[in-house]
């Protein structure tokens, strides 16, 4: 329509992408191509197994069952710990697959958002657009500052298991993040083309690490019976409805198998992405999956009492000492796993950066944080100053600024309350935003299907069994929404209550309110000529 940018719909099997108008301000066409080039020049760094290492370290399950076992332990225990890590691997894998459907049919650095706005009814799609993008946004801005907490965490434990005097927690935590998100922001910024060489040995040790800690366990561990691992249940949080407890405990494999979708981001630095990224993201968390239950199962029949793991700073580092008997020994493993956590970071501002740059791109954001300069015009410097990836390292550098120095405020929840309680609220508001996110991009697919009579699908595709999987998907992540407002100790206090529903309220007040006095007259959804050049170049 006139004075309208076009709006994508579903005609048949294919989607149409109208002219966009507002044509008398349309700039020349060289002005065109620089201002594109400005928001696409990227480089396509990442080859498929670089790409799958990436997803694979990014995710770190196994190593997440280790670190994040608390929860699991404090609420249900052992049983809710081997069971729970079995219900969210199916639940993961049919989300994980869901998503990779629509990541061959547009890989784009945007995603969740950018499939919504192409496969949702048309009377809600920019509204569901828009409410997308702040989720997936939020929910991984979260996650990156539960897995910088997750890393300094262990880090904390490691130094204390040394030097028995140092009090991990507050003050000293929020230190040690912002210490780490400043050098792994910078190593983004200024040598981000050594990332998928240093993601692709993370990889590797990821694997090593993985058949260490299971001879060591097996080995030299505690000889607990199949009762313990599946039968034994201990709530120490409170709740005395086992139902409630035991899905609450469930917070531990949830947020471990959370961002499966981070390979998504990195489409636009990824050569054929519409295949590659697809199967990186499946099958990284697939295999991760396999790890992780193995682990679980090794890590509570050689553990000690649940009691004395619960007691500790760190569970993990606990039951390593428990099972070694030496400090040294326990340093040398625990330090294995802090190395993985850190790449892990390192991938996550790399993604969320991306995230961020191109929902700044789509209007979502403050375009400031997904451009810098443009030289070559004085037009175009006038007009998108803020618009441009950084022509030298081809780095959204002020997105991953933007990254960092939001990731820094948020670890300021560690003072005035212990690390896990911090992280707690972190991990909730992670799982809640990008859950909602799923339930939308899912349910969108699944509108899709059954609308249009020959939907178009890419490459890597789940063929006749789309519907049911998407529809197993969509069911496991509506359930799991239900628990993650839970408070995980009873009675609720304000140190240890679970601000994941009164923030995650705000957050989509805040998106309303915007959508209601800007974007509802002013936004028309994302930018679909870059959309277009970007799926070209796929």
């Amino acid at each position: 329509m006139a004075g309208e940018t076009g709006i994508a719909r579903f005609t048949g099997n294919n989607v149409s992408i109208s002219e966009s108008a507002n044509v008398d301000d349309k700039p020349s066409s060289t002005e065109q191509d620089v201002g594109l080039a400005s928001q696409t020049q990227t480089r396509r760094l990442f080859s498929f197994i670089q790409l799958f290492a990436f997803s694979l370290t990014y995710m770190a399950v196994w190593e997440g069952m280790c670190t994040n076992m608390y929860f699991a332990l404090y609420n249900g225990g052992p049983n809710v710990f081997i069971f729970s890590s079995i219900v969210v691997f199916f639940g993961a894998v049919a989300q994980a697959a869901s998503l990779a459907e629509m990541a061959s049919m547009q890989p784009i650095a945007g995603a969740q958002y950018h499939w919504t706005y192409h496969l949702a009814p048309g009377g809600v799609r920019r509204l569901a657009t828009w409410i997308q993008g702040w989720l997936t946004w939020f929910g991984y801005i979260s996650l990156l500052a539960g897995i910088a907490n997750v890393t300094i965490i262990l880090l904390e434990a490691t130094i204390q298991l040394n030097h028995e005097d140092y009090t991990p927690g507050g003050w000293h935590t929020s230190v040690l993040v912002i210490a780490l998100c400043l050098l792994l922001g910078g190593i983004n910024m200024f040598t981000f083309k050594l990332i998928p060489w240093v993601e692709l040995v993370a990889g590797v040790l990821h694997i090593a690490l993985f058949v260490v800690f299971v001879l060591v366990l097996a080995v030299k561990g505690t000889r607990h019976n199949a009762e313990f691992v599946f039968l034994k249940s201990t709530t120490s949080s409170g709740w005395n409805d086992k139902f409630v407890s035991w899905n609450v405990g469930m917070l531990t494999c949830v947020w471990s198998f959370t961002s499966f979708d981070s390979a998504i981001h990195m489409a636009e630095e990824t050569r054929k992405a519409k295949s590659a990224v697809p199967r990186a993201m499946f099958w990284s968390i697939f295999m991760n999956g396999i790890l992780a239950f193995i682990m679980v199962t090794v890590i509570l029949i050689a553990m000690g009492s649940v009691d004395d793991a619960l007691s500790a700073s760190s569970p993990i580092v606990a039951i390593l000492l428990a099972v070694t008997g030496s400090k040294p020994a326990t340093t040398a493993l625990t330090t294995g796993l802090f190395i993985i956590s850190i790449n892990c970071t390192l991938a996550c501002i790399a993604s969320v950066s991306r995230l961020t740059w191109a929902w700044a791109r789509d209007g979502g954001l403050f375009k400031y944080f997904a451009y810098v300069s443009c030289p070559y015009l004085p037009v175009c410097r006038t007009l998108v100053d803020i618009f441009q990836i950084n022509p030298k390292h081809h780095v959204p550098i002020r997105a991953v600024a933007l990254t960092v120095f939001l990731i820094s405020a948020l670890c300021l929840l560690n003072i005035g309350s212990t690390s896990y309680i911090a992280f707690g609220a972190i991990t909730a508001l992670s799982s809640m935003a990008l859950y909602l996110s799923y339930a939308i991009a899912i349910s969108s697919i699944l509108y899709a299907r059954w609308s249009c009579t020959s939907l178009k699908l890419g490459e890597w595709n789940l063929g006749l069994y789309g519907v049911y999987i998407n529809v197993f998907a969509l069911i496991y992540t509506l359930y799991i929404i239900i628990f993650l407002p839970f408070p995980t100790t009873i009675p609720v206090t304000a140190g240890n209550m679970n601000y994941c529903g009164p923030v995650m309220a705000f957050v989509l007040g805040v998106a309303i309110a915007l959508w209601l006095f800007r974007a509802k007259k002013h936004w028309a959804g994302p930018n679909l000529t870059i959309l277009e050049f970007v799926i070209a170049e796929s």
